[in-house]
């Protein structure tokens, strides 16, 4: 486990240099502002060259323990919810159940490929067309099937006689098995939930069980896991460097996406690259917006990478690397005290609502630009559990934190008038803490 041990070792010393170490002036123009470009965020670049991208050195037995991990976390809770089967369309949960990937952002709006969990009995994929070999040497998929799919795009007026079909196959494979008719399903056109209700099916929700299951990794998914986080903060190192006046916002976030797809990652949920006055109201994904010396840069990587893990983390940083205004500091600091104050709260056994009681108090000339929520879950992609801001906490549904789930803490601080400051760190919660993931360096102030 050497390489786990490197890869942990280099998340800590980079984050004592982040909590320790000041970032090094370098003066390199007289333009009237300080040019203070911060020589830590190197580092995160391919040591073997920033031309070159990275190269996992995670061994596949390590893959092997998580398929194997993550499977048996599905069967548990499909037993816990006392269900006869699982039928998955998500192609997250397909992934995270039997590493099958295929298409992934095509088929997140076409069905057509999905999944079958027999409690007590096989796990079948139901593949597209020609595509039946990307399965090969899966341990989890016992049988590969041609999907049929019935969506209007591909069958049109024929959708109700396709969807009988694939209703019958469905039936056929449960009966054969002598499982009941209490079926769990992730996400279902309503008209495949009509017709299996007529044949006596009772349908629950999949995707709570595909949830729960997700949020607890096991310690080589969050080797894998660690590995995204290192490919992220490469691109991230990218977007550092070109950070300079008279780029544009779709430049800059182009050099996330070429980091993760040649370092074998896979896509990004969001485009949440501005600047300058583009920064507020965030939510703005980026555009041809020139970005001038002196604007902040806000980003959230929102980043699928390699493994199909997800590394979900904020930077803010001015372009041209100059030194921040006193608005910008003054909005910098107040979002680095709530990120460092809401994770300091972190244990495994601590209650929602009682992280909500002691969590960092926004300040009134702030709370209208305020983020969605204080903290949310991480795995594949974003997940269950989301910790609503304190104004909003009467909304939250009730939970506790537990060992080995991966979260995210958000900060989101903008005023009427100013630019947003953006931060997010990604963690793994522990019986004492919570142990950072990433560690590319806050700005100095």
């Amino acid at each position: 486990m050497s390489w786990l041990v490197t890869m942990r070792d280099f998340c800590r010393e980079m984050h004592m240099q982040d909590m320790n170490v000041s970032a090094t002036p370098m003066i390199s123009e007289a333009i009237g502002n300080d040019v203070f470009k911060d020589e830590r965020k190197n580092v995160y670049f391919n040591p073997e060259g920033a031309d070159k991208p990275l190269k996992s050195p995670i061994p596949f037995s390590v893959v092997e323990a998580a398929r194997d991990y993550r499977m048996k976390r599905l069967r548990q809770k499909l037993s816990e919810h006392d269900c006869d089967a699982l039928l998955l369309y998500d192609p997250v949960n397909i992934r995270y159940a039997f590493d099958s990937a295929n298409m992934m952002v095509w088929s997140l709006h076409n069905a057509a490929r999905y999944a079958l969990i027999v409690a007590d009995g096989p796990g079948i994929i139901f593949e597209f067309g020609k595509c039946e070999h990307l399965n090969d040497g899966l341990p989890a998929v016992d049988e590969v099937r041609l999907a049929k799919s019935w969506m209007y795009f591909t069958d049109g007026v024929r959708v109700p006689e396709r969807v009988a079909a694939w209703a019958d196959e469905i039936e056929d494979i449960l009966k054969t098995r002598g499982a009941g008719r209490r079926l769990a399903v992730d996400r279902l056109d309503p008209l495949g939930v009509e017709v299996l209700k007529a044949r006596g099916y009772e349908i629950v929700d999949g995707q709570a069980i595909a949830e729960k299951a997700r949020c607890i990794k096991s310690a080589e998914e969050l080797a894998l896991m660690r590995w995204t986080v290192r490919v992220c903060e490469a691109g991230m190192a990218r977007m550092y460097e070109a950070s300079e006046p008279g780029r544009t916002e779709r430049e800059i976030w182009a050099e996330l996406h070429y980091e993760n797809a040649r370092s074998g990652g896979e896509w990004l949920e969001t485009k949440l690259v501005t600047a300058g006055p583009r920064t507020n109201p965030w939510f703005q994904e980026c555009s041809d917006y020139v970005i001038k010396r002196g604007d902040m840069i806000a980003f959230d990587t929102d980043l699928i990478g390699p493994y199909g893990y997800c590394a979900d983390l904020s930077r803010s940083w001015t372009c041209g690397h100059v030194r921040m205004t006193p608005k910008q500091h003054e909005l910098y600091s107040a979002s680095l005290d709530q990120i460092h104050h809401n994770l300091s709260l972190l244990r495994a056994g601590l209650e929602f609502r009682e992280f909500n009681e002691r969590s960092w108090r926004i300040p009134e000339k702030y709370l209208p630009y305020r983020y969605s929520g204080a903290i949310h879950g991480v795995g594949m992609v974003d997940e269950w559990p989301l910790v609503l801001l304190h104004p909003d906490f009467h909304n939250n549904y009730p939970g506790v934190f537990e060992e080995n789930m991966v979260v995210t803490v958000e900060s989101l601080i903008a005023e009427k008038g100013s630019e947003s400051i953006k931060l997010e760190t990604q963690v793994v919660i522990t019986a004492t803490g919570a142990e950072r993931m990433d560690s590319f360096p806050w700005e100095t102030l």
